[in-house]
């Protein structure tokens, strides 16, 4: 079910099928069904000015990471680890459990570093675990910078941020759980469905595995050429 998908999104995905339709007719058809995504109005607030930081200019050169939670049909709490590339938005893992310390995230880490690159950089808060000597001496070995968040200002962190509001959205929001296990699938699913499935209008509707593969295909051709 992809009830947080609006006609736009729902458009490329029909066209992406051998669909021959026009972005109005889908809009039209959306509209008849009475179908609607209900976003909340916020109100806009004077910020501080962030600090600059260096885009990214390949995928897999800077990370993001966080932690969300969630609870069970019975009220047990459980956590969640999200981890998103800046430039590619693709999701390397979803981590969860009910107890997530430092060493689960080095434990993570480590597992990605058997299929991915390690990025140079990974954007954290400054919740206990990312602070921890665990994760500090990890990433000190491996080297990798954690770049941290000011205090109470999670703006400094805009990709993780949006990547959590979707998987809130689009998964926590949409299944009742009763086992730590069901969400961990449940999780893993939505995450494989969003990094090769999903549209995603920050890179021209491509998948994020699809523009990682335009991209390493660009550089190659840049290379021969």
């Amino acid at each position: 079910m992809r009830v947080r998908y609006g006609y736009r999104r729902i458009h490329v995905l029909l066209r992406r099928e051998g669909w021959v339709v026009n972005r109005k007719r889908v809009y039209r058809l959306y509209r008849l069904e009475g179908l609607e995504v209900r976003t909340k109005i916020r109100k806009k607030r004077a910020s501080a000015l962030r600090p600059h930081l260096p885009v990214a200019q390949r995928p897999n050169e800077q990370w993001s990471m966080d932690f969300m939670s969630d609870a069970l049909a019975n009220g047990r709490r459980f956590r969640i680890v999200t981890l998103v590339d800046n430039m590619s938005r693709e999701s390397p893992a979803i981590e969860v459990g009910v107890s997530l310390t430092g060493r689960h995230l080095v434990a993570v880490l480590e597992r990605l570093a058997l299929t991915h690159p390690l990025p140079r950089s990974i954007q954290v808060d400054n919740g206990p675990e990312f602070s921890s000597r665990a994760l500090d001496a990890w990433a000190h070995q491996r080297g990798v910078k954690l770049v941290f968040s000011r205090p109470g200002t999670p703006t400094d962190n805009p990709f993780i941020e949006a990547f959590n509001s979707r998987v809130r959205q689009e998964c926590l929001n949409q299944h009742w759980f009763f086992s730590v296990e069901e969400a961990r699938t449940t999780l893993e699913d939505w995450r494989q469905d969003y990094n090769t499935v999903r549209p995603h209008t920050a890179l021209g509707n491509l998948t994020p595995a699809a523009f990682q593969a335009a991209w390493v295909q660009q550089q190659a051709s840049e290379e021969i050429g």
